[in-house]
């Protein structure tokens, strides 16, 4: 798996997830994650849970660290493990980070109630897919919501250890399945 953060600021309003975005924005081939920073502006047009669409919800913030996580080969319920996953490492570094309790819910990341998160997967006809955001400045949510700038954590840093940890733990789990023989 490969990995990028994205130096240049990008906006999400859900186009993004799809198919060889890591291709066209990073040059990336082949399984991968990538992280950037932008506002959110996700219109009920554009969302991909259809829970939400029915709801009439929309997503918003300021400012998130977006990621988008491909994988190719992999099914739709494969990818919602590796969406929680990440839930569970982004929660888990920034608890440590912020010296705070935080909370996975789901999909979802929460500190004191207050949603800092949003996240999907999905498939396409190539490759099965994730966008995960993590509000920065949570600005506009219609949510109660909470940001890493509250929570005083840089969110470039952060970034970056959070797709390398996601990373290793991918590759680690694919060393685990090929160490293990066959039962009858």
């Amino acid at each position: 798996m490969r990995t990028s953060v994205l130096s240049e600021p990008l906006d999400y309003d859900g186009s993004q997830l799809s198919s060889l975005f890591a291709y066209h924005q990073a040059g990336i081939q082949g399984d991968s994650i990538v992280a950037w920073i932008g506002a959110c502006e996700v219109g009920t047009e554009a969302l991909v849970d259809q829970e939400d669409v029915k709801a009439g919800a929309f997503i918003r913030a300021a400012e998130m660290v977006h990621f988008i996580a491909e994988a190719f080969g992999e099914r739709l319920e494969t990818m919602v493990l590796r969406q929680r996953l990440f839930a569970r490492l982004a929660a888990d570094l920034m608890a440590e980070r912020s010296g705070r309790p935080v909370a996975v819910r789901g999909d979802d990341v929460f500190v004191n109630e207050r949603k800092a998160s949003v996240s999907i997967a999905t498939v396409s006809p190539v490759s099965a897919l994730f966008h995960f955001g993590i509000n920065v400045r949570p600005d506009g949510a219609p949510v109660p919501a909470i940001g890493l700038a509250e929570l005083g954590i840089a969110a470039l840093p952060f970034a970056q250890t959070l797709i390398e940890s996601y990373r290793a733990e991918c590759e680690d789990i694919r060393l685990a399945a090929a160490k293990v023989r066959w039962v009858t």
